[in-house]
């Protein structure tokens, strides 16, 4: 099921206006195995990008920007205005991402 509510980092959306429902969040907390902890550790030593935790994190966004327009759904919002990021590491092998916004409906 592919969510196409429109979301997006503006106040405001050109040409469209709206009342204000309520805010939004979208979480998610991923972790990677200890083979991909261990090659990260063992690449930090030479330096690079770590691919592994930058595909976990893309998919984290992912994740999280999803269930952020599921909640706005939920709440019969037409979209999501001023969203954005956080990411915060747990334990040093699991990130948190969290989508967060203002969800709307238009009234024109």
């Amino acid at each position: 099921m592919e969510n196409k509510m429109l979301v997006v980092t503006t106040e405001n959306i050109p040409g469209r206006k709206y009342e204000v429902i309520g805010e939004v969040f979208g979480v998610t907390t991923q972790s990677k195995n200890f083979a991909s902890v261990f090659g990260a550790g063992l690449k930090s030593m030479v330096g690079g990008e770590i691919m592994a935790f930058t595909k976990m994190l893309t998919t984290s966004r992912e994740v999280a920007l999803d269930r952020l327009r599921e909640e706005a759904g939920k709440l019969d919002a037409d979209a999501v205005v001023m969203m954005r990021f956080d990411s915060g590491s747990i334990a040093g092998d699991m990130q948190s991402v969290v989508a967060y916004g203002t969800a709307v409906k238009f009234v024109d």
